[in-house]
């Protein structure tokens, strides 16, 4: 089982390039930041976990930025959106952000998505939330185009345009593995339909000793080789039950969630999850 951590990217937080370095020399398999481009003052969208929105969730740096700063002073590990918010995000753009991200990276991106949960920063985007996931998928579908043709075009409801031509491609081949993160069975069914992994939250409730096999079964039923589709399940706690209960499940990937803290909070808590490491 692979083991990797998650971080909001702030401007307190211990920095990334920093943050990095340490993760890899620990022997971590990969680093993954979350987005958030705003929090609407608004609360008509509850915080899913109850209580007020935390503070790193309106703090949060530009993931492309943060990880191509952490690409250019690390080597091996792989450096993931956990998760990249595609609805709020216009796909030519987000396109080349990936093809620049892998390259600079050497192709060390892993592309996480999501549709997001607050509805309120979904329409200052011009997102209408009931079209979210329609949304979502014509955008990946347009960029999956971008970076394997040499002239992609895509002519979707929500996404339309004619033949263009937009370099570099990604390094990874056919492009930077798609990472679909939410709940079962929905986010399953699209990580199936466009994906290579799909994401579940660990701390959501999710009973995932029977979704993994239910998922494993859907992407069976849809043609899909289960063994091609990864499950990194984020949120995961430091406890040896918790680790022991993942990897029984059979859970590819695990990532452990980390505190947007300065590195003398940070790097302990590095050394504890180490032991973990297969």
């Amino acid at each position: 089982m692979k083991y990797g951590v998650t971080i909001f990217p702030t401007d307190y937080a211990m920095p990334m390039t920093e943050l990095a370095q340490a993760v890899e020399e620990r022997g971590f398999e990969s680093l993954w930041v979350s987005e958030h481009s705003h929090i609407p003052l608004s609360r008509r969208s509850p915080f899913p976990r109850g209580g007020e929105i935390p503070k790193q969730y309106y703090d949060t740096l530009d993931p492309f930025v943060a990880l191509t700063a952490a690409a250019a002073v690390t080597q091996r590990i792989k450096l993931g959106t956990g998760i990249c918010l595609v609805v709020q995000r216009d796909p030519l753009h987000t396109a080349k952000e990936v093809s620049s991200l892998d390259q600079i990276s050497q192709g060390r991106f892993l592309f996480g998505v999501g549709a997001g949960w607050n509805e309120e920063e979904m329409e200052n985007h011009g997102t209408r939330p009931d079209s979210r996931f329609a949304l979502m998928r014509e955008r990946i579908e347009a960029m999956q185009q971008i970076w394997t043709q040499s002239k992609p075009e895509y002519h979707g409801k929500h996404v339309d345009f004619d033949p263009i031509m937009t370099w570099p491609k990604p390094v990874q081949s056919p492009h930077p593995p798609i990472h679909v993160g939410g709940s079962f069975p929905g986010a399953a069914r699209r990580a199936i339909r466009y994906g290579q992994g799909w994401i579940p939250i660990g701390t959501r409730g999710d009973q995932i000793e029977e979704t993994i096999p239910a998922f494993r079964k859907l992407a069976e039923e849809a043609e899909r080789d289960p063994g091609s589709l990864e499950v990194s399940i984020f949120g995961a706690q430091g406890r040896q039950s918790v680790v022991d209960r993942y990897r029984a499940a059979g859970a590819d990937r695990l990532v452990f969630g980390l505190p947007a803290k300065p590195a003398d909070d940070l790097l302990p808590r590095l050394d504890a999850l180490r032991e973990f490491l297969d």
